[in-house]
């Protein structure tokens, strides 16, 4: 249907963009919203869907952004605005923006984790796998079967869903072409994801993936980024990749502050490091 961090520490992961302070009244652009009854989460998921105008003109197939955090009151209005802004401008291909509204967010971007420290802000962790299972089993289809798409798909997402962005990318990195992560809380599971890079990374990338991530001035993240950078820099997987050191920006600040950026950098061919 049509439809016109100690505290901030935790909040890396607890809370999303909308509940950091800072509120926005972004316009809601049109829209289609649908409902997927999922075997893998075991509920129902919001889905919302943004067409570039040039959708109804054409008869071409479009990429597809998927982005977690993708609920109306959440950031969807502003990425897809963002993306039109950039499409009109001829800075960016015109893409179709997915996004998935949140049920349980800890949850589904967590990976598992047995620190104590972790289980006491996030009792219910663990469902990143399962979430995933959503994203490539379901989604995917219904995506694909409902409208015009092509086979390059990219995902976004901050804080949380920048983790579960990197996390994916590093355990089922064929889901995606490209990934944008800002300021993912890449703490989470005493830096897990970042300890063990070495191991969990693909040996050779072909230089067919892209990946795009922004660390702010968060004291429990930006370490953590600048590392996996340097991770990047010492290693020959023939990966595209770019970081973003932001140290001026602020963890409820970085997303808006580096979106166009990243989606020019990352979603354009020609953009290479």
């Amino acid at each position: 249907m049509k439809k016109g961090i100690f505290a901030l520490f935790i909040a890396t992961l607890i809370i999303s963009c909308k509940n950091k302070g800072i509120v926005y009244n972004d316009p809601v652009p049109e829209h289609d919203s649908l409902t997927i009854s999922s075997k893998f989460v075991n509920e129902d998921r919001v889905i919302n869907i943004w067409t570039t105008p040039s959708y109804n003109e054409s008869t071409d197939s479009f990429p597809v952004l998927y982005m977690p955090d993708g609920g109306i009151k959440e950031d969807f209005p502003h990425i897809a605005n963002t993306l039109g802004k950039l499409i009109s401008e001829n800075k960016i291909p015109p893409y179709i923006l997915v996004g998935i509204e949140n049920t349980e967010r800890r949850r589904d971007l967590s990976g598992p984790t047995e620190i104590e420290y972790d289980l006491k802000y996030i009792p219910n962790p663990g469902g990143s796998n399962n979430f995933r299972s959503f994203i490539k089993n379901e989604l995917f289809n219904k995506i694909n079967n409902e409208y015009r798409t092509n086979d390059k798909r990219a995902i976004i997402g901050e804080s949380a869903a920048g983790i579960f962005v990197i996390e994916t990318f590093l355990l089922d990195n064929n889901m995606f072409d490209y990934y944008i992560a800002m300021d993912p809380a890449l703490w989470y599971n005493e830096q897990y994801l970042v300890k063990n890079f070495d191991s969990l990374v693909k040996e050779d990338y072909e230089q067919k993936k892209k990946l795009w991530f922004a660390g702010s001035d968060a004291v429990d993240i930006s370490p953590h980024t600048r590392e996996l950078n340097k991770k990047l820099e010492n290693s020959n997987h023939r990966l595209v990749w770019k970081y973003s050191d932001e140290p001026e920006e602020q963890h409820n600040t970085i997303f808006r502050a580096t979106k166009e950026k990243a989606l020019i950098w990352t979603l354009n061919a020609q953009q290479w490091r």
